[in-house]
């Protein structure tokens, strides 16, 4: 009998529980589900529930669509799950958890780089109406 994509999997009580990503979709283009499983357990085993979808390639508006049940997560947390970093960086992103310290660095980084490719544009401007 197959198993809903939403999970359905028995699991121990008393097991550590963790929210993380299984990995879905085709080669080049992933797409994640946020589940509940087992600690002990990879990716691609059986799921205790399906709290969410994420899509991290950008759509034709340039969006990243994540699509969460936020009351699921806030009951398995507390019935003591742990959350993966990646979870942990999308739902800070969210506005459910404070924002992950990584996330101010990876915006930090995309800006220092955005700003250096304009100065050697610029120069390169400024050089080529020189010559």
């Amino acid at each position: 009998m197959p198993v809903p994509a939403s999970g359905g999997s028995s699991y121990f009580r008393y097991t550590p529980k963790i929210i993380r990503f299984a990995r879905h979709g085709c080669t080049n283009r992933p797409f994640f589900h946020v589940v509940v499983m087992e600690k002990r357990f990879e990716q691609h085993r059986q799921v205790i529930e399906q709290l969410g979808t994420y899509d991290p390639l950008t759509n034709q508006h340039n969006e990243k669509l994540v699509a969460l049940n936020f009351e699921r997560i806030r009951y398995w947390l507390g019935r003591g799950a742990q959350t993966s970093r990646p979870v942990e960086e999308l739902l800070g992103l969210c506005g459910f958890f404070p924002i992950h310290p990584r996330c101010y660095m990876l915006a930090w980084r995309a800006r220092r780089d955005a700003e250096k490719a304009q100065t050697t544009e610029e120069t390169a401007k400024t050089e080529a109406q020189n010559q």
